[in-house]
């Protein structure tokens, strides 16, 4: 295991705190802030829970990227995404329902209330012009009147959007929400889609002009935090962008969706990626939690580097291999975290002999980085970016065919391939044939007396004089006839 003290003079200083420019939707490109310029109008859909935000949310952005259950509260966090209605391109934010402290019995759920309503009324504030949904089917409640009342005092253009209403009955019904006082209630039905065109023209209306050029967002280098529920990653992001983004609870699963935020960390803007704990898939539980597993490895999928969270409490886990194995699978780069070093007694041995048994443990990949951090005082957390940057440099590294194949003879003539009568390995040359991951094709007279000990060995060579810190590299051999 290589540890963060090494420089690397591709990496800015750390000594600059992060500024976070705005959180990002998800396979999205288009809200960037600058200052206080907002480059889109945003609108955000709040609402007391079970109202139908996130079936709304996600008709009107094209794709399931919010999660849908028929279950009060299974949107917690902040998701952003992206539409337009009639040319005109705007912002909107999912949240979770605004409701009140009462609601819930258990002090754990209590405090994801509180924080949920947090959310939700940062996302009032953000926005341009707010979505407030009500239940046709439920009727008005004194939950709404509460939704209301915090709506209503933050001065934000509001449309009052009656969700539900899919027969005659429940549209006619619809004129009790008069009582709210937000003005005229709209009925409509975001699961069959009656009546949302009514809902947006009004939206677009609300919506202020801008004059200001749209700016594209750019393939910045992403950086999904991943790990076990309850290891801190949540408490991480929040550190590293220097406000609460996330929601931040004890109680495991907290995060359920992936939520995306571009950062600029000493003159590089990168996107962290926030995802939910990972399980085992035997602990996997049925619904919600499945799609959050999903969500967490899709977030893999969509970074370069990968912040595997680790508990220094609790040491390494069966979860942690099974991370960190998808990880390499995935080709994707990686950097062990290991959180919550201040609670460990140490001494001068302690660090290494950590790394010593985290390489026995995690042998498929002894190359990966670490940094040992605490979310909770913030120590050592400004290493992160600058290390997950290092790994993103090294999967972007090629090496000349020159280069690979002197290094090629000088290993072969070191170190001969294995051979016996009948099964002698030629190999004949090498070049690279891919960054991110490093891929490399080995031409040689037979693939099948390529052992993996060898192959092993070759890998080690490139690994010892080209580094690669930090991102796996993928051999392939071929066949090649050779010439007479």
């Amino acid at each position: 295991m290589r540890t963060s003290g090494a420089p690397n003079p591709r990496i800015p200083s750390p000594d600059s705190r992060p500024l976070a420019i705005d959180t990002l939707p998800v396979d999205s490109t288009c809200l960037v802030r600058e200052s206080n310029n907002i480059v889109k109008p945003i609108v955000a859909i709040v609402g007391r829970p079970n109202t139908g935000k996130s079936t709304i949310f996600n008709r009107l952005i094209g794709e399931r990227r919010a999660i849908v259950e028929d279950l009060p509260g299974t949107t917690r966090d902040r998701i952003y995404g992206d539409t337009d209605w009639i040319g005109v391109p705007f912002t909107i934010i999912d949240t979770g329902g605004l409701q009140e402290e009462d609601e819930y019995d258990q002090l754990t759920a209590r405090e994801v209330s509180v924080r949920t309503q947090n959310q939700a009324q940062l996302a009032i504030e953000e926005a341009d012009v707010i979505l407030f949904l009500v239940d046709g089917r439920a009727g008005l409640t004194a939950a709404d009147h509460e939704v209301a009342n915090i709506i209503r005092e933050s001065g934000k253009p509001v449309v009052l959007g009656v969700n539900k209403a899919e027969s005659e009955e429940r549209r006619e019904n619809a004129i009790e929400f008069w009582e709210l006082g937000l003005g005229e209630p709209i009925a409509f039905s975001g699961l069959h889609g009656i009546g949302t065109g009514d809902v947006l023209d009004e939206v677009v209306r609300l919506l202020p002009r801008s004059d200001e050029e749209e700016v594209d967002d750019e393939d910045y280098p992403a950086f999904a935090v991943v790990g076990r529920p309850n290891v801190g990653k949540s408490s991480l992001l929040n550190q590293l962008i220097g406000s609460e983004r996330s929601i931040v609870s004890d109680m495991p699963g907290t995060t359920r969706d992936t939520i995306d935020t571009i950062v600029d960390w000493a003159g590089n803007r990168v996107r962290l990626i926030d995802t939910a704990g990972i399980r085992r898939r035997g602990k996997i539980e049925p619904g919600v939690e499945k799609h959050s597993v999903l969500r967490a490895e899709r977030a893999i999928d969509r970074a370069d580097v990968a912040l595997v969270v680790l508990d220094a409490e609790e040491g390494f886990t069966a979860q942690d291999q099974h991370i960190a194995g998808y990880v390499v699978e995935a080709g994707k780069g990686i950097v062990f975290v290991v959180n919550k070093w201040d609670l460990i007694a140490k001494d001068d041995r302690t660090m290494n002999a950590y790394r010593a048994e985290a390489a026995e443990f995690f042998q498929f990949a002894p190359w990966a980085p670490m940094v040992f951090v605490s979310a909770l005082t913030g120590q050592r957390t400004n290493q992160i970016i600058d290390m997950a940057l290092h790994v993103y440099g090294e999967r972007q590294k090629r090496i000349s065919t020159g280069e690979l194949n002197r290094l090629l003879r000088e290993a072969v003539a070191k170190h001969p391939p294995p051979s016996r009568p009948s099964t002698w390995l030629k190999l004949y040359y090498a070049t690279q044939s891919d960054i991110a991951p490093p891929r490399f094709v080995f031409f040689c007279n037979d693939p099948r007396n390529v052992h993996f000990s060898y192959q092993r060995y070759l890998e080690n060579e490139i690994r010892d004089n080209y580094s690669f810190d930090g991102t796996p590299i993928i051999l392939h051999f071929r066949g090649r006839r050779r010439d007479d």
